[in-house]
Parts: C-alpha cells; sequence; structure tokens
C-alpha cells in the first residue's frame, strides 16, 4: 500500500506486498446512488494535519477514501464511502475487500466505486474522484503527497496523515476518521471494543509478556524490516510483546516504516521471535528453509510465526476496525505467535 508503495514498487511482488496492498486498475462505474449514511453532529470540524488543517463544513453525505482503513473506520460507525482506494494486491482489480464487502452486503448498502490504485499510491485517479462526486475525502492512513494534497482539496476536502505518510497508528486511523464524520462518541465505542479484545488475549497469553520481536519480509538478497513506526508492528505491542532493540539499532530509515537489511546482516538481527510475512504459503515454507535466513537467530531456533497470502497478510498490516477479529487474521497470527514464543 505504499510509498508503502512506489517505494518498493521496483521489487516485485515482495515489494507490493511489503506495501501491503493497493495497487490496481479502477472502475468507470457512475457515482453509487446509495448515501453514505448519516454522519454525526457538532459540525463545523476542524482537523489538523500534515498539510494543515481541514473543515469540514457539515455532515458529509458522500465520503470517499483513499489509502487503508478509514474506509472500515468509517463503516464502523456506519458510514458507508461512496468511493474507495482500490487494494488489487490483495483481491485483485475492482474487487473489494472480504470483511468489508460483507459490511456492504450485511447492510444493503450499494457497493462503492473503486478507485484505480495501480501504482500503489504513486499517482491518483483525480478524474475518477471527481465523477464520484465527494464531499469529504479521508486518506489519514496513505501516502498523499502535498501536490496530490491539493489537487484533491479542489474537489473535496481532504483529511490528511497527522505526520508522515503511512505512519499513522491504527488507532489514530480510527480516531481520525470519524471524528471528521462527527462520530467521535461512537469511534471512541469502536476502539474501547478492539482495546477489550486485545487485552483479553493479552491476559489469555501471559507468556507474551515481554518478549521481543522484529517483523520481516524477504526480498532475496535483504530483507525489510519493518521499524516500530509501522502500525502493523505497534499494534501486536498492544499484546505485552515488544519491539526487539536490534529493529531500531540496525534502523537507516530515518523515521519510516520500513527499511532494508542486507542477508550479510541478519545475524545482528537479534529476537524472541520473527513473524514473517509471505505473498503464498509456498513462500513461507521456503523462508524457513533458506540457508540464508539461519542467520537470524530466531529463525535458526525455530522461533518464527508467519502470515501468508495477500488477504491475511493485509488484515494484519495493519488490521482495520472490521478485520482486527476476521477470523482468518489477528486471532490465527495470536496463535502463530503463541506457538513460536512457546518453541
Amino acid at each position: 500500500m505504499r510509498l508503502r508503495r512506489p517505494l518498493i514498487a521496483a521489487a516485485g511482488l515482495a515489494a507490493a506486498a511489503l506495501t501491503l496492498t493497493a495497487c490496481a486498475t479502477g472502475t468507470t462505474e457512475e457515482p453509487s446512488a446509495a448515501p453514505t449514511a448519516a454522519a454525526g453532529e457538532g459540525f463545523p470540524i476542524t482537523v489538523e494535519h500534515a498539510f494543515g488543517e481541514t473543515v469540514v463544513e457539515a455532515a458529509p453525505e458522500r465520503v470517499a477514501t483513499w489509502g487503508w482503513g478509514s474506509t472500515e473506520a468509517a463503516i464502523s460507525v456506519g458510514v458507508f464511502p461512496v468511493a474507495i482506494a482500490e487494494q488489487s494486491w490483495t483481491v485483485g482489480e475492482g474487487n473489494l475487500l472480504p470483511w468489508v464487502e460483507d459490511a456492504y452486503d450485511d447492510a444493503g448498502v450499494e457497493h462503492p466505486v473503486v478507485l484505480n490504485d495501480d501504482e500503489g499510491g504513486a499517482t491518483v485517479p483525480y478524474e475518477e474522484f471527481i465523477a464520484a462526486e465527494p464531499d469529504l475525502i479521508l486518506a489519514p492512513y496513505s501516502g498523499l503527497t502535498q501536490e496530490q494534497y491539493d489537487t484533491l482539496s479542489e474537489i473535496a476536502p481532504v483529511v490528511a496523515y497527522p505526520e508522515s505518510p503511512w505512519t499513522t497508528p491504527w488507532d489514530e486511523n480510527i480516531r481520525i476518521s470519524t471524528t471528521a464524520l462527527g462520530l467521535e462518541a461512537e469511534g471512541e465505542a469502536v476502539l474501547d471494543e478492539i482495546d477489550g479484545y486485545f487485552a483479553e488475549q493479552a491476559e489469555a497469553h501471559p507468556e507474551f509478556a515481554g518478549k521481543t520481536f522484529a517483523g520481516i519480509w524477504d526480498g532475496d538478497g535483504f530483507v525489510y524490516v519493518y521499524t516500530a513506526a509501522d502500525s502493523r508492528i505497534e499494534v501486536l505491542t498492544e499484546l505485552g510483546l515488544e519491539v526487539a532493540p536490534s529493529v531500531s539499532e540496525l534502523d537507516t530509515s530515518d523515521g519510516g516504516f520500513f527499511y532494508e537489511l542486507s542477508y550479510e546482516q541478519l545475524d545482528k538481527l537479534d529476537a524472541d521471535f520473527i513473524v514473517s510475512y509471505h505473498a503464498d504459503k509456498a513462500e513461507a515454507d521456503a523462508f524457513l528453509t533458506k540457508p540464508e535466513m539461519q542467520a537470524i537467530p530466531a529463525v535458526a531456533a525455530g522461533k518464527v510465526a508467519q502470515v501468508y497470502d495477500p488477504v491475511t497478510v493485509s488484515s494484519v498490516s495493519p488490521p482495520t476496525a472490521l478485520s482486527v477479529q476476521w477470523e482468518g487474521g489477528m486471532p490465527a497470527l495470536i496463535e502463530a505467535i503463541s506457538g513460536a514464543v512457546s518453541e
């Protein structure tokens, strides 16, 4: 999903997965006839972000989303966007993530227009945004540039990320999105439920307390190491886990969400266990026996929790308001981590 995407586009599928989602071609559908659903009260609302501030003058009726997670954040409080960013690496061109599709179908709401994102955020389909006629664009977890933000702002008010591209914490993504919709209290209720889930899981897994980990993706010649700034890593600390000190000690990203670590340095990536992300099971299996990976102490010791296939990787990278308890995602990862630390 980024630069969470542009940056890794040249690395092929692993890069696309690293970025984690979004990349594809859009649709030419007409704007959805279904209303967004009732947004809240308290307008006008001012939201500060990296590009300044955005004033939402009145309750939006046609919300569009860009990037990752804001779609689910809106849906979780009853607002169904009329246009959303494509997640082509995950579910293919023009399709919806399973938890998003289920939400629309369960609510009986017309599916949204899927906005072309075949370059992982490097370009923005402005004409498709115009055709969707949004009155608010939510992009608090995205890679928008100043130019993209300025151009989109000519179409509708845009809520961007608070500090840096693709580094907004998963919970802040929900909080920012729901606040912009005038549904701050409802958003906090969603967060309380998610916090309760993580607290229950931490209590159910006392073996997690204080265990250190690193999250990686094999880039063939180097590994991508996700930093503590990345939400897929930060969310695991909710379980009592800790990011391994070696992750920051080796960090060359200058505040980014990941960095490249050469195979020659893998022995320095010290952690109690590794979380490895993969495009499919074959790749995941090969990772465990790949000679170069044995330089990582935790891999050599068999202490690895794996996540593979695009949908599953996306469901936890990072989780969203709708995917956090999706059966194949975080619950399965938690069990895999339990197995890794108990070995």
